[in-house]
């Protein structure tokens, strides 16, 4: 049989940028797409499809915030280059508008039919005038007594300023007029959504809830008495969240984080949504008095705005509605009964998979030991996000009070975060930790603590490297990955690093087995690409696999492509954006793009060469995006033990053999979802995951049992 006749292969050089690249916004906005698409598919529990009709919402509100903002300044500031696909900013923005325009209508589609779903289940969100008179006399009374006095009406005329409309505000535009007086006068009052007050009033015993800003704008007399309401209309903005300054010009890095922020409260305004039926003059006026354009920046919602608080309809005490609960299993590897460094040096390295496994019981118990032990001198730890009430920062601060020297490097400029870590970094430095914030224009987005103790041989260096950040709470939502080690080599790769994160000094640092960002990791991957096509062979073909949240940078795109012309083998599990377009023939025919959106976040960066039989698997904090490689300390760690390599390999097959929660990118850029064809197939990658975890500890289990058993239930060290 005569060979199959291969595609001829294409000049990257010869190619238009757009076919080359996809435009990151417009894939992002295609990720929010699978989310919302979880809210509409009929096999997730009722209450979880609210639930990511909300996270829709919010990524909605976020892409607004960040990627939208920052256009626009790209837009004021007169820039016209392309982009790698092509596009100017203009463009960007119209093509995303175009998309986001068709997004929230299916939102709003959705919600509608949630809303009837919920109500035959017993939970029912209700316009006022559905209400009885009875309970528009209770909640009248509720809202006078409880939320009332946190409201305060703002005049619109020639005597007062255009009042402040805070971020994500909704707020009331009151038009009214005193009786026998045809000159009308406007005034905005803000609804007082959060912690004073919910966005849904529960109505009486039952789950009947009413949201808040229909309440107060049919009791509006309690405001404007002895006026007649002419009309009352809703509207929300969202500000820009891009007010980054340039550190290298700033004496006190602190003071100018808190002055972006101050900033940010008063940044130009990218969005203005309203309910159907405003007053065209109503909606001109309020357009121009913030900045926007009518014509584009002006959303209007058929429906519910704001659909981020269906959060608090998810909270409701509805197990039935929800996915059975999932408990994180105690690591196998990691006995309660014993220290936690004599199981890691024991045992080499311990690879740790969250949500499946515990965070608390393993990250935060390595952190509590550590600060507890009297053989432990030193904890130095990186601090991208976390809890505001954190065990980790706990933790860190019993150390430092029981003599231990620690040193934090805290990320200020956390997008959002940045407040709450001033706060801790001010906590940790008054309890006597070194807190420093890390080298000058860059961010520090790696995931690692090392812990330096006094072992029966001398110093002996512990570490921890996370895909994910030291925070309890998003550790039982997002999937992660963590490794304990104490490697010795790479002991001293981390000390090298955080010596420079400490000073800054940036002279040749001699790493033999991390590969940190930005000096060495992007070199390092594109060079084990290039490995991949020259080992490429029929008796050990090449494969490269990567797992990511995005993949931007043009040069490892490029790189990707490049191998995938050579005949490589290219799997990409990539979360959201990706610019690279898999299934081009000539071009990328051997490469697919897989997206899993499910039950958990995926959040763990994964990248396995086969390099020639002789395989390497890395994980770390970086995403192959640009700014990831080029403008933040990031690091990659080998996972070098055959059993781990082995746990790794299977959580790559489930997912990458995924039927249930799996997405398939086509050469344009869209996406298929794949569909079982089994019943096994039916469930997604997650639930796998879960049960492989729990096969996992039962295997131990059996084992130290049968081992206890033979010798006699004397304990095994």
């Amino acid at each position: 049989m005569p060979p199959a006749k291969r595609t001829p292969l294409r000049k990257m050089s010869d190619m238009a940028p757009g076919e080359l690249f996809l435009n990151r916004e417009l894939t992002w906005l295609q990720f929010n797409r699978r989310v919302l698409h979880e809210a509409m598919d009929e096999r997730n529990p009722l209450l979880e499809r609210v639930k990511f009709l909300a996270i829709t919402s919010s990524n909605l509100d976020e892409f607004f915030m960040k990627r939208i903002g920052g256009l626009k300044q790209q837009l004021g500031a007169g820039m016209t280059e392309l982009t790698v696909d092509g596009r100017t900013p203009r463009q960007q923005i119209a093509e995303c508008y175009t998309l986001v325009r068709d997004m929230v209508r299916d939102m709003q589609d959705a919600f509608s039919t949630l809303k009837k779903e919920l109500r035959a289940a017993g939970i029912a969100i209700l316009a006022y005038d559905e209400l009885s008179a009875r309970e528009r006399k209770w909640v009248r009374d509720h809202y006078y007594q409880n939320i009332f006095p946190l409201v305060t009406p703002q005049s619109i005329d020639p005597a007062h300023p255009f009042p402040f409309i805070s971020n994500l505000s909704l707020n009331l535009l009151v038009t009214l007029k005193y009786p026998q007086d045809g000159e009308m006068s406007m005034a905005r009052v803000k609804v007082p959504v959060g912690q004073a007050a919910p966005r849904f009033l529960r109505v009486g015993e039952k789950h009947r809830y009413v949201p808040l800003e229909e309440v107060m704008s049919h009791n509006l007399d309690m405001l404007f008495p002895e006026m007649e309401i002419v009309h009352c209309e809703v509207f929300r903005v969202t500000r820009n969240a891009n007010t980054e300054k340039n550190e290298e010009h700033a004496e006190d890095l602190l003071a100018m984080i808190e002055s972006e922020l101050r900033e940010r409260k008063f940044a130009p305004i990218v969005r203005m949504q309203f309910y159907r039926g405003m007053d065209p003059v109503h909606r001109g006026r309020l357009a121009a008095e913030l900045g926007l354009d009518e014509a584009e920046d002006v959303f209007e919602i058929d429906g519910f705005m704001a659909l981020r608080d269906l959060w608090e309809i998810y909270g409701l005490n509805f197990p039935d509605l929800k996915d059975s609960p999932h408990h994180p299993i105690d690591h196998p590897g990691l006995q309660a009964s014993r220290k936690v460094f004599h199981m890691i040096r024991e045992s080499g390295a311990i690879l740790l998979q969250h949500p499946y496994e515990s965070f608390t019981t393993s990250v935060e118990r390595f952190l509590k030991e550590a600060a507890r032990d009297p053989k432990v001198r030193a904890i130095k730890m990186t601090l991208y996000r976390t809890e505001s009430e954190s065990r980790i920062v706990d933790y860190l601060i019993d150390a430092a009070g029981n003599g231990k020297q620690v040193a934090v490097v805290v990320e200020l400029k956390a997008r959002f975060d940045e407040a709450a870590n001033i706060r801790l970094a001010s906590r940790m430095e008054e309890a006597g930790i070194h807190v420093t914030y890390g080298v000058v224009g860059l961010k520090t987005h790696a995931k690692v603590i090392l812990v330096v103790r006094q072992d029966y041989n001398g110093l002996r260096r512990y570490m921890h490297f996370g895909t994910g950040n030291y925070h309890a709470g998003t550790s039982r939502i997002y999937s992660d990955l963590g490794l304990l080690t104490c490697d010795e080599q790479i002991g001293r790769d981390t000390t090298e690093m955080f010596n420079y994160l400490t000073t800054g000094y940036t002279p040749k640092r001699n790493y033999q087995k991390l590969l940190p960002a930005p000096k060495i990791c992007k070199r390092a991957l594109l060079e084990r690409i290039e490995r991949e096509v020259e080992l490429h062979g029929a008796g050990e073909p090449g494969l490269i696999q990567f797992k990511m949240n995005a993949l931007d940078d043009v040069d490892v795109v490029k790189a990707l492509y490049r191998a995938g012309q050579a005949g490589v083998k290219i799997d990409l599990l990539v979360r959201d954006s990706c610019r690279l377009r898999p299934g081009i023939p000539g071009l990328s025919e051997t490469v697919r793009v897989v997206s899993i959106v499910g039950r958990f976040l995926e959040h763990a960066r994964l990248y396995y060469f086969r390099n020639g039989g002789v395989e390497e698997y890395f994980i770390g904090s970086a995403d192959a995006m640009k700014r990831n490689l080029e403008s933040r300390v990031e690091t990659l760690v080998p996972v070098e033990s055959p059993d781990l390599r082995r746990d790794l390999r299977a959580m790559l097959d489930i997912q990458l053999a995924d039927r249930r929660s799996a997405w398939d990118m086509q050469p344009d850029g869209s996406y298929v979802q794949r569909r079982p064809e089994t019943e096994e197939q039916t469930k997604g990658s997650h639930q796998q995951l879960i049960e492989l975890a729990e096969k996992r500890q039962k295997d131990i289990t059996r084992l130290r049992k049968r081992k206890s058993k033979h010798f006699g239930g004397r304990n095994l060290r």
